[in-house]
């Protein structure tokens, strides 16, 4: 909250680290994809995966695939199991993430460097595929990310990300607070708030075509915050007091969001022209 550093979102995620104790499933940090209403704790096991399994689908196959933001790396396995690429390299700002998920990375064939996603230490026209799993908001400039994987893909190549935008800007001081609060916690410029529109107008202007967008909150957000307000309901007397009072407080904070129509899930697929 005090201090990050240049790279804001590696301070974020050591600070983490690699057990997150309101994490869906060991070794993802994404909010998942759901059918149910986030009342059942075996869907959470399998929700994280259905997500990028959804998002893995629209990639090439036998391909070369870069994964950016990979979190823990225990998606690269899920990419290569149905994408099958020839190639798979996992960007990561966060070495931490990179050590704790070599297994994963190993299991899956990948590379990892470790980069910023708006300088990318790649080739130009070197892949085929770029996947980006809820860590655009992360980055300091979407433009400058969506440059980078325009410059890095060859013609006709597929980007397909996830991101949170936002419907609306805060009004009021109760939602001012909660969205400045989340910009806070997470590291993230003021510019990481941005619309659908405001993306797909940006995604445009890096040299994309044939954009398609889904908004998926009902199936992403609103059941993840049921789980998590269950887990730490769960979880009470099992962690630090300090983290599940932090865990509540920046739990109410997205629920105001959420249920006021600030916030929703965006999947996004898009075309090198």
């Amino acid at each position: 909250m005090l201090r990050y550093g240049r790279n804001p979102a590696a301070t974020v995620y050591d600070s983490i680290g690699s057990d997150f104790f309101l994490a869906l499933a060991p070794g993802w940090l994404n909010l998942g994809l759901w059918e149910g209403d986030g009342s059942d704790p075996d869907e959470a096991l399998v929700a994280p995966r259905r997500l990028v399994e959804r998002m893995a689908l629209g990639l090439p196959r036998d391909a070369d695939l870069l994964d950016v933001g990979n979190g823990l790396g225990a998606q690269d396995p899920v990419i290569a199991e149905l994408a099958r690429p020839r190639r798979l390299v996992a960007v990561n700002i966060t070495m931490s993430q990179l050590r704790a998920g070599r297994e994963r990375l190993r299991e899956a064939r990948a590379s990892c460097v470790n980069a910023d996603a708006v300088r990318l230490p790649l080739r130009d026209a070197s892949f085929d595929g770029v996947i980006s799993v809820e860590a655009a908001f992360h980055f300091p400039s979407r433009a400058a990310f969506f440059r980078e994987a325009a410059r890095v893909l060859r013609p006709d190549g597929v980007l397909t990300i996830s991101d949170i935008p936002v419907t609306r800007r805060p009004r009021g001081p109760r939602e001012a607070l909660a969205g400045l609060t989340q910009l806070r916690v997470w590291g993230l410029r003021l510019g990481a708030a941005s619309t659908v529109e405001e993306i797909v107008s940006t995604v445009e202007r890096a040299g994309f075509v044939d954009i398609e967008t889904e908004l998926a909150g009902e199936r992403v957000i609103g059941p993840a915050l049921r789980h998590v307000r269950r887990r730490l309901a769960q979880e009470r007397g099992r962690v630090p007091a300090s983290y599940a009072a932090a865990g509540r407080f920046m739990l109410t904070q997205v629920e105001l969001l959420w249920k006021r129509g600030v916030l929703d899930y965006l999947f996004l697929r898009a075309r090198r022209a």
